[in-house]
């Protein structure tokens, strides 16, 4: 007989995939950076293209991983991701090259970016209503814990070797991966299936979940400096060193802990789509800081808000679709709108490290940046303003 599954143990489980995901598979590589280059491994440049192949895995992952479902079921494809993310923890402690690393860098970005979009919707939908502000902020805290986790486990491992690192995330990673498969997504019940377009979705806010889509891809081009590009900005850039840029990346990871509880208060009071438009309008502002600051208080300020609002943009995108759709259809458009964001992310990404390599800096990139991030305020706000007639969206 099936486990009664709890919306606690769905969040955690979701908080989970979105740990390996993104927390891990994703964000542990940007501290690790600075380190590869100097342990020579790689160069910068092959060290930034190798954060960016992981974007492309990423995109690849956010398109296939709806198909994948109706091929193979929910929990196989789930227990799939699970296992090819955290073999790749495992293979990336072997020096073998810019080939070897590749491949497993494409590989955790495919089923990263299935565990977020299977995994998040897999907990939302099976909740209540009231209970969704709540559970997806468990959720997505899973990206929050992945950088706290990187941010401070890489510095203190990396002084006993790259190798070491690896082994050591790898090693939390098959913990983490082992409990949320035996305790909560091997008991997963099917929800009823629907193929229906979004047309044909009967009510379906078109207009709404358009602009909320639209405004999360933009969202994706504005974080990339931050997440891919600012440890080694303050490492060498502004030459500060590895340690002081591994501290940055540490309060970007306190303040990426606290972003989702942050993104489900601001949802209970304010409605999904109004805290979305204002999370979005303070991280552009917060992106773009070091454009005119680089003291010390500035860089903790623009770590922190950054790191606070990536998960809490996330967390109340992730809800704001859920309000405006059914449960059978969730994990439809989560897809798509992670596909957005992964689409955008990637483009970003292999242009703002050509950028680099063209101009020697990483400054302009912020400007940007912050950019995107006001244009997606403004697909959020109108699409805050659009009447869809649910409560809490």
């Amino acid at each position: 007989m099936a486990a009664q599954l709890s919306a606690r143990q769905l969040g955690l489980a979701g908080g989970v995939c979105t740990l390996l995901g993104i927390g891990l598979a994703r964000f542990a590589y940007t501290p690790l950076i600075p380190a590869l280059v100097n342990a020579g491994w790689f160069s910068t440049h092959a060290a930034d293209y190798l954060g960016a192949i992981n974007l492309l895995g990423y995109l690849l992952g956010a398109a296939l991983a709806h198909r994948a479902t109706g091929w193979f079921g929910v929990r196989t494809t789930l227990l799939t991701c699970l296992t090819v993310t955290v073999v790749s923890f495992y293979a990336c402690a072997l020096d073998w090259g810019v080939a070897w690393y590749g491949f497993w860098r494409l590989a955790c970005g495919v089923t990263g970016a299935a565990l977020v979009v299977i995994g998040a919707p897999a907990a939302l939908s099976r909740v209540a209503p009231e209970e969704r502000a709540v559970t997806s902020a468990l959720v997505f805290t899973g990206i929050g814990l992945g950088i706290m986790a990187s941010g401070t486990l890489v510095p203190w491992l990396v002084h006993y070797g790259i190798a070491v690192t690896w082994l050591g995330m790898a090693a939390l990673g098959t913990v983490l991966a082992g409990w949320c498969w035996f305790a909560v997504w091997r008991h997963l019940q099917p929800l009823p299936g629907s193929h229906a377009g979004l047309r044909g979705s009967a009510g379906a806010p078109v207009l709404a979940i358009t602009l909320v889509i639209v405004a999360y891809g933009l969202d994706a081009a504005g974080f990339v400096p931050h997440t891919l590009f600012w440890v080694d900005y303050i490492a060498r850039e502004l030459d500060r060193g590895i340690q002081q840029g591994s501290v940055y990346w540490i309060l970007f990871g306190v303040g990426a802990a606290l972003g989702p509880l942050l993104a489900g208060v601001l949802a209970k009071r304010m409605g999904f789509r109004p805290a979305l438009t204002l999370v979005l309008a303070i991280k552009a502002c917060a992106v773009g800081l070091p454009l005119l600051l680089s003291t010390p208080s500035a860089l903790a300020v623009s770590s922190f808000f950054v790191g606070m609002l990536v998960p809490a943009s996330v967390t109340l995108t992730s809800g704001a679709i859920a309000a405006l759709s059914t449960p059978a259809r969730q994990q439809q458009l989560w897809g798509w709108a992670t596909l957005s964001f992964a689409l955008v992310q990637a483009v970003a990404a292999y242009g703002m490290a050509w950028g680099y390599e063209q101009m020697g800096t990483y400054l302009p990139l912020f400007g940007f940046a912050a950019l995107a991030l006001l244009l997606a305020t403004i697909c959020a706000l109108i699409a805050s303003l659009c009447h869809t007639g649910r409560a809490g969206s």
